[in-house]
């Protein structure tokens, strides 16, 4: 299942030349995994407050082309694979048909104390 993100790109987004930041694309699809865990019915503050909280692990980026102000953006957000402890995402940012953007993204859920721990059951068995 493919879970789709929409946004548009303004003024704050962009640096000189007039193309959205690199960094920015990083927010864009944190945004879009924190709407795609809530469409799970996972609530990630009733998590932190039972001390679990979701991790990047590690991030693989693409940037292929570039994005500019105005430009109305869909991130893509769908299971690459997983495990009991980890989960990685593909997440894409298009304009359009056009990609632009691309990224593999490793999450993992850790305790209080930063110890690793089991993925929700929620999305274990869901399989995404």
């Amino acid at each position: 299942m493919i879970h789709r993100f929409g946004l548009r790109v303004y003024y704050e987004d962009t640096d000189l030349a007039g193309i959205v930041y690199y960094a920015n694309y990083l927010k864009y699809i944190e945004r879009a995994r924190s709407e795609w865990v809530r469409a799970l019915g996972i609530d990630q503050v009733a998590m932190k407050a039972d001390g679990v909280v979701f991790a990047v692990r590690r991030v693989e980026a693409d940037y292929l082309a570039p994005a500019r102000l105005d430009d109305l953006l869909d991130v893509e957000t769908g299971v690459e694979r997983m495990s009991a402890a980890r989960l990685v995402l593909r997440q894409d940012v298009k304009r359009g048909q056009d990609l632009l953007f691309s990224a593999l993204v490793t999450i993992v859920c850790i305790g209080a104390a930063g110890a690793p721990l089991r993925l929700p059951a929620v999305i274990r068995r869901s399989g995404c």
